[in-house]
């Protein structure tokens, strides 16, 4: 029998839908890589190797933004993974963020190289079990890192709050002693009258006192 033959048209068609889907595919396959990757190792959400330039990092974000941006996927995921993507650059192009993270990841080497009694020569540092095991601790190192960082801005928050406190207090006692004075400078004519009035009475008093004292003799 017979079978029908696709035309050069159909045939382009195909191949452009295949084409499509593969592209999906990737885009999705870059957008879940990035979602699982650990968010405090900027690094890891570019899929970049400790120390690599920042004409690296620039490239990678550039690449990895145009496959994934929201407008140019339907999955439901892009924004978030745009978001994330965006964040790790940013943190790694911030000399000072890229510092900390350097010295975190090279906490983490050094950690593990003397918990198993190594040396910076040990043929185990170039085995991929060893690059696995330094991901490991650097995520740990770095948890450790952002839970002391939270404790201590929460104290900082903590102090300043208490600072914040005794300057509200020190101002309300300084609002108390001002109006105290206003009001007793305002009754102040009040007081001179009641002072005269009382003066005046006593002197009223002490002469009726004096009538009545019969002379001696």
């Amino acid at each position: 029998m017979a079978t029908k033959e696709e035309s050069p048209v159909e045939d382009k068609d195909a191949l452009d839908t295949l084409e499509t889907e593969a592209k999906e595919f990737d885009k999705d396959a870059e957008i879940d890589r990035i979602l699982k990757a650990f968010r405090l190792d900027a690094y890891a959400v570019l899929d970049l190797n400790p120390g690599v330039p920042e004409s690296d990092i620039k490239l990678a974000y550039r690449k990895k933004s145009l496959l994934i941006h929201p407008d140019k996927t339907k999955n439901p995921s892009a924004p978030e993974a745009f978001d994330r993507l965006k964040k790790a650059q940013t943190e790694l192009m911030d000399e000072k963020h890229r510092e900390r993270l350097d010295e975190a990841i090279a906490d983490a080497r050094m950690l593990l190289i003397r918990e198993n009694k190594w040396t910076v020569d040990s043929p185990e540092l170039k085995t991929e079990d060893f690059a696995k095991k330094w991901r490991v601790k650097t995520r740990e190192v770095l948890i450790d890192n952002e839970l002391r960082r939270k404790r201590q801005m929460k104290a900082q928050m903590q102090e300043e709050g208490r600072e914040q406190r005794k300057v509200d207090q020190d101002l309300e006692d300084r609002k108390r002693k001002r109006q105290h004075e206003q009001d007793w400078e305002s009754t102040r004519d009040q007081r001179i009258d009641s002072w005269r009035q009382f003066q005046k009475s006593k002197s009223g008093d002490d002469k009726k006192k004096k009538k009545k004292l019969k002379p001696i003799g």
